[in-house]
């Protein structure tokens, strides 16, 4: 006899299935018996919860989520980066263009934090604390002579605005302490070292990082450059390291025809996203230099790509880092954060200069080393690009992507074996500590300087100071010993008398001085006088 279909036998079956399986779950969840279902549990949860339970010390679940994520993102690419509480105003502040504090610049000298310079209109320099001064206790707590940290000076003086600190200085010349309190205020930070003319019709703009307030500093700069009579520009950008996409995008605008291509982005996830010149730059036309070096990463590099790939200036230096990765920023509520990387930049013809990080984190970070060793420094000739990175500018120029901008006028690394004494003294840090030394004994003499052009004119490094000089390097086990010590004489006598300006008049005292013996600046301004 021939049996009817029952039309509801499959969803019994169904049921009887879904109740079996989830019965397995619980009674594996009750006995530890292995499911194949609780593999798509969250691992990282479970991980986190077995390790605070067994471990064999005690840990907090913070430190434990920290490593954890730590660890997770260090398989990912260099700049994948989490950044604890702790840190994170140690690595945002210099992209914020300013911080909240009492304003100094200083160092800590002899186990004691001396003041270098007040940071002009800041509420330091407004109650009279002056560049030599010793902070010697910070809220009646001594500071001096205890081995303090750098980091640990920033954090007792650093604070909200509004905020009150007390600080008892040392002052040469004066009995006793001084008692000074503070009260914090917004302190601003310069991603721009200098602007200058160097020489009639040549500018120079030297900058250290791309922060919120860069293109607002450079487009000040060169408005004054141009009001002076700039006709050519050199900007340095050696060195400098990066910061925010948007910084970079808005200074390449400065130096681009209306709605020429700076840069676009792309990720897995991230929709390409592209940036055109906006036609209101101040200086689109004009000779431009950019000089880079193997230090000239990430939003520098967005600025030099652009810049060559359109044929709007010259690249001059060595080949740069080589970080073409963007990341985001998640912050958590406790105030730290994670720095995802989340799409590549490419340059106007379609470069992707990042450089691989298949061999790991070291070998990436110490690329220094390897292109020294490699003899890339020096010669160009070693650094290979394959076929498949080469890429054409309008104008028919090969430029190369996949590690870095490789520049169009190559500037070797300094190597000179007469330099011997002069290495020696700067590597040994005898120069900053000397000129640091003789502006400290001497600061009420030099106060008469009250800018570069009265002190590069009045002052000079004359045959007794640097006698004492040589006499103190001595002591410390440099002596002055080679063949034909003149050109170090020379760019020691520079170094001193640069590191003294600068203790005197900051980076307007630095820059002036110590570009009289700069290979690559001197180059660039011999280059810039031929388009005369």
């Amino acid at each position: 006899m021939e049996k009817k279909f029952n039309p509801y036998l499959p969803i019994w079956f169904a049921l009887v299935l879904v109740g079996g399986i989830f019965l397995g779950i619980l009674l594996g969840t009750r006995t530890g018996a292995f499911s194949p279902f609780r593999a798509k549990s969250d691992k990282i949860r479970e991980v986190v919860k077995y390790v605070q339970k067994k471990y064999v010390d005690t840990l907090s679940q913070n430190v434990i989520e920290e490593k954890a994520i730590t660890g997770m993102l260090e398989k990912l690419d260099p700049h994948s980066v989490y950044i604890s509480a702790e840190e994170f105003h140690d690595a945002n502040d210099p992209l914020l263009g300013s911080f909240e504090g009492i304003g100094v610049q200083f160092r800590i000298e002899n186990d004691t934090v001396t003041v270098i310079n007040p940071v002009s209109g800041g509420p330091s320099e407004k109650l009279g604390i002056r560049a030599g001064d010793r902070i010697v206790k910070v809220d009646g707590k001594n500071i001096a002579g205890i081995k303090i940290e750098t980091n640990d000076v920033m954090r007792k003086l650093k604070g909200p605005k509004g905020t009150e600190v007390e600080v008892s200085i040392f002052r040469r010349g004066v009995t006793g302490q001084l008692e000074f309190i503070i009260t914090r205020d917004v302190i601003p930070t310069y991603s721009m070292d200098i602007a200058y003319m160097p020489e009639p019709g040549i500018g120079y703009i030297r900058l250290n990082n791309f922060s919120a307030s860069t293109a607002d500093e450079v487009h000040n700069a060169l408005e004054m450059l141009l009001k002076d009579g700039m006709t050519r520009l050199i900007l340095d950008l050696r060195g400098n390291g990066g910061g925010y996409l948007k910084a970079a995008i808005e200074v390449a605008d400065e130096f681009l025809n209306d709605g020429e291509l700076i840069v676009y982005t792309e990720g897995m996830h991230h929709p390409r996203e592209v940036a055109n010149a906006s036609g209101d730059g101040l200086f689109e036309k004009g000779d431009l230099i950019i000089m880079v070096d193997e230090g000239t990463a990430s939003a520098a590099e967005i600025v030099s790509g652009a810049v060559q790939d359109h044929d709007r200036g010259t690249i001059m230096g060595r080949r740069t880092f080589g970080k073409g990765l963007v990341q985001e920023q998640l912050d958590f509520k406790d105030g730290s954060a994670l720095r995802l990387t989340v799409a590549r930049y490419y340059t106007p013809t379609g470069r992707c200069i990042q450089k691989s990080y298949k061999d790991g984190l070291e070998m990436y970070n110490g690329e220094f080393y390897h292109r020294y060793m490699s003899g890339e420094l020096e010669h160009p000739d070693s650094i290979k690009f394959p076929d498949s990175l080469k890429f054409k500018t309008p104008k028919g120029k090969i430029v190369y992507g996949g590690g870095g901008i490789m520049p169009d006028i190559y500037i070797p690394l300094e190597k000179d074996s007469t330099l011997q004494f002069y290495n020696l003294c700067i590597n040994k840090g005898l120069v900053y500590q000397y000129a640091f030394d003789y502006t400290d004994r001497n600061r009420a003499q030099l106060m008469r300087f009250k800018d570069v052009d009265r002190f590069d004119a009045g002052f000079s490094i004359n045959e007794s100071i640097y006698g004492d000089f040589i006499r103190y390097a001595e002591k410390k086990g440099v002596k002055r010993q080679g063949k034909d010590l003149s050109k170090s004489d020379r760019y020691i006598k520079t170094m001193l008398k640069a590191y003294i300006g600068r203790n005197l008049l900051d980076n307007d005292g630095f820059y002036p001085i110590l570009n009289t013996i700069d290979p690559g600046f001197l180059k660039a301004v011999e280059m810039m006088k031929k388009t005369i």
